[in-house]
């Protein structure tokens, strides 16, 4: 009985630090918005978004992000039937993109976009 009872008392445990690992603040790089700078996909910016790559700014949601209910892929701002495919994963972006992003950035950690009372979404790789 011990056995399990410690078992129990460890799963436990990992679940508590799993859950409040999401509450900690991130640690972005001092000034993560460089003109010229090289950012991979899906790269987070805290208050930003995801980069993505082939369109060269950031967005709410990781590229290629799936919805289950509405069956669609989001890339570039937008919603499809199928998966954005590009071969660019490392690109600069746009002057516009590094402005409207730099007047986002506030470097408080928020787990998404809109109310709290919003959905959550399953992000798969």
């Amino acid at each position: 009985m011990k056995k399990s009872k410690s078992i129990r008392l460890v799963l436990l445990g990992g679940l508590s630090a799993g859950a409040f690992s999401g509450c900690t603040p991130s640690n972005p790089p001092a000034e993560p918005l460089l003109s010229g700078g090289v950012y991979t996909n899906d790269y987070h910016v805290a208050g930003v978004g995801y980069y993505h790559a082939p369109f060269r700014a950031w967005y709410p949601l990781p590229y290629n992000h799936y919805d289950p209910t509405r069956h669609m892929y989001f890339h570039g701002g937008q919603w499809s039937q199928a998966p954005h495919q590009s071969s660019t994963t490392v690109s600069s972006p746009s002057e516009e993109a590094l402005q409207q992003a730099r007047s986002n950035h506030s470097g408080v950690r928020r787990n998404g976009f809109g109310s709290s009372s919003s959905s959550t979404h399953s992000i798969s790789s």
